[in-house]
């Protein structure tokens, strides 16, 4: 892992990186986008999926909610390496960076498994979460929310 840390900070794009303050800040501002439109959207849906928060109609909601998250995600997942690989080995070495790691891939296992289970498509046509529907989203929600206090943890290690 150590090689593709120095890989990826010998770059062109990690040099740019580093040389302009201005592109830095586009980058990372697109970076907080994502991350923005991903859990913007990914609260309201589990929320509502739990049965915390009641009314809207899932057919509309949960499909619309869903892409949302999908594309704050996509956004996140191409901007975050880019961030990276500015200090790459630094950030290996940061134990919160980590964990943010390892809460982003338990993330998408659980967004596969919701997605995969009959309990979406069934709240989706009958507006009612099946229990493990439920249960995804839950866990959909600390994870998310742990990944982003995980980011917001970084800079404090």
């Amino acid at each position: 892992m150590q090689e593709l840390a120095a890989w990826a900070e010998g770059t062109a794009l990690a040099a740019a990186l580093r040389r302009s303050g201005h592109l830095y800040m586009v980058v990372n501002a697109t970076h907080i986008l994502g991350i923005a439109l991903l859990l913007g959207a990914i609260v309201p849906l589990d929320l509502r999926l739990v049965g915390i928060v009641r009314g809207g109609a899932l057919r509309v909601l949960a499909p619309f909610l869903s892409r949302a998250a999908g594309a704050g995600l996509a956004i996140a997942l191409a901007t975050g390496p880019v961030l990276w690989s500015v200090s790459a080995r630094d950030y290996l070495a940061n134990a919160a960076f980590r964990w943010k790691i390892a809460l982003i891939g338990l993330g998408l296992a659980v967004v596969a498994l919701q997605h995969a289970g009959k309990g979406w498509q069934q709240a989706v046509e009958t507006g009612v979460p099946s229990p493990d529907a439920r249960i995804l989203a839950a866990l959909s929600l600390a994870i998310w929310v742990s990944v982003l206090l995980a980011g917001r943890w970084i800079g404090f290690l």
